[in-house]
């Protein structure tokens, strides 16, 4: 046979493709979260954020400067401005309710009834408003920014907790500054209606303060002070929280600043329609 005439061999077989990684195919085969349940984890994990602190706070060492700081700044932020919104805040309602109670013919009751809406409702929202507003934005800012520079990653790698070293002062000075800011606000506010329906609506100062006295018990002053508290808590926890967990660099600093914001605001009138329900279904009026 000649050379011409031997048979051609076959082509090779094509390479055949490599099998995928373990990752890729897991991540192929991986079912895509579902965006309706996202606001529910979060909520699962704000509400774990919550437990951790609550833990942490009797852990040691107890971060006492890093307190005292946080309480300075959030104080110094907010005090002024809880003055001056208390004064018309006070008045608005002072001269609501005046006007209210000259139509039913129920003007002695005028102090009584807007020196209670003062110190029950609106002295702590305002003081929780000005420190989610004020204190809280400042909170959520810094822990975002050393989020994205990965000082929380590096405190976490060297066994430091930063739920115990940043996050507890942090909540604990809100609590803390809210307490306090709402007993001035309720003096403050209480002192702005007395002006306002004496000396705008013409209204006695005995009646004023008669009507208080009556109408008026202790448990009033504990309901404020324990709204104040745990106003003060909810807007430290959000502040905390968003912080710890920003999104896309510096520009989701500024989004998780005005997120924790908002959610604030709307956990806070929730709470407060809640336990104001529970007050007065637990505790009877005055006279009855």
């Amino acid at each position: 046979m000649s050379l011409d005439q031997r048979p051609t061999p076959p082509p090779p077989p094509p390479p055949s493709e490599p099998p995928a990684p373990p990752a890729k195919r897991h991540r192929a085969g991986a079912r895509t979260p579902n965006p309706l349940l996202a606001p529910l984890r979060q909520t699962g994990q704000l509400f774990a954020l919550a437990v951790a602190v609550g833990r942490a706070v009797f852990r040691r060492p107890f971060q006492f400067r890093e307190f005292v700081e946080q309480f300075w700044f959030i104080a110094s932020v907010t005090i002024l401005p809880a003055a001056l919104v208390s004064i018309p805040f006070g008045a608005v309602i002072a001269l609501q309710v005046g006007s209210l109670t000259q139509q039913l013919g129920a003007q002695s009751f005028t102090g009584g009834a807007s020196v209670l809406a003062v110190i029950q409702q609106a002295s702590p929202l305002i003081v929780a408003l000005l420190i989610a507003g004020a204190g809280g934005s400042a909170i959520c800012a810094d822990l975002g920014s050393r989020k994205i520079r990965e000082e929380l990653d590096a405190m976490t790698v060297m066994g430091v907790s930063p739920v115990q070293r940043l996050v507890v002062p942090r909540v604990l000075a809100t609590m803390f500054v809210a307490l306090l800011l709402n007993g001035m606000v309720s003096v403050v506010g209480t002192l702005g209606g007395y002006f306002f329906n004496v000396i705008l609506q013409h209204g006695t100062p005995g009646a004023y303060l008669q009507s208080f006295s009556a109408l008026a018990q202790l448990p009033d002053l504990y309901i404020s002070e324990l709204k104040a508290l745990i106003f003060g808590f909810i807007a430290g926890i959000v502040a905390a929280y968003r912080g710890l967990n920003p999104r896309g660099g510096p520009k989701g600093v500024g989004d998780a600043v005005n997120q924790s914001v908002v959610i604030t605001f709307i956990l806070l009138f929730f709470v407060n329609m809640v336990m104001t329900g529970i007050y007065l279904q637990i505790v009877p009026p005055k006279g009855g």
